[in-house]
């Protein structure tokens, strides 16, 4: 799988909300190998959005196709301090990103312990079981590793409100175990709460 992030700041909500739609309708049936989109606005304005490949050439492909270059020239307009990142190094949990989410949040840091981290990851699919019967409103997770050390963790929820009940249980000593390993890997360094998450 490849996976394009895009981070920025919005501008123009209006006019993004707009130019999203159109990608939707008009240039996404001709993406070819595309597998998904997740993203949103979080309350102060920043908007996050990964799209996920088959593989990068299909990526690749796509953001060479002219349509898409003109949908970007129009699209851009409506941000500031637009970063992107590609990735090939993309792992699912659970049932990965799931389009019946209400409510995504999206966790930013950097690696700082690779092997450390590989290792969380290897263990991505028994963490994902073991989270099904403790936080039955996670609905699936995708993690995106960029080259320069950066990560994106997706995690999405049924609902804001039984995501935030689920954070105040008390973890099963197992899934401690992981999140101390994951943190002892890699920092945490920003929230990015979707609210209203794009999902097609």
């Amino acid at each position: 799988m490849f996976a394009q992030v895009i981070t920025a700041q919005v501008t123009d909500e209006e006019g993004l909300r707009r130019q999203v739609q159109r990608w939707h309708d008009e240039i996404r049936p001709g993406a070819s190998g595309y597998l998904g989109t997740t993203g949103g606005i979080t309350d102060d304005g920043k908007l996050v959005v990964m799209i996920r490949f088959a593989t990068e050439d299909d990526g690749r492909r796509n953001s060479d196709r002219p349509e898409q270059g003109a949908w970007w020239a129009e699209t851009e307009k409506c941000l500031a301090g637009v970063a992107f990142a590609n990735a090939a190094d993309v792992i699912t949990g659970g049932d990965g990103g799931s389009d019946d989410a209400g409510f995504v949040q999206v966790m930013r840091g950097r690696i700082t312990d690779a092997a450390a981290y590989d290792k969380v990851l290897a263990q991505m699919d028994d963490f994902a079981e073991t989270m099904k019967e403790f936080r039955p409103d996670v609905l699936g997770m995708v993690t995106v590793r960029i080259d320069d050390g950066t990560y994106f963790d997706f995690a999405y929820f049924s609902s804001e409100a039984e995501a935030r009940a689920g954070e105040s249980k008390e973890m099963p000593a197992d899934v401690q175990a992981q999140m101390e390993q994951a943190m002892a890997a890699s920092t945490l360094d920003e929230y990015l709460d979707l609210k209203d998450p794009w999902l097609f």
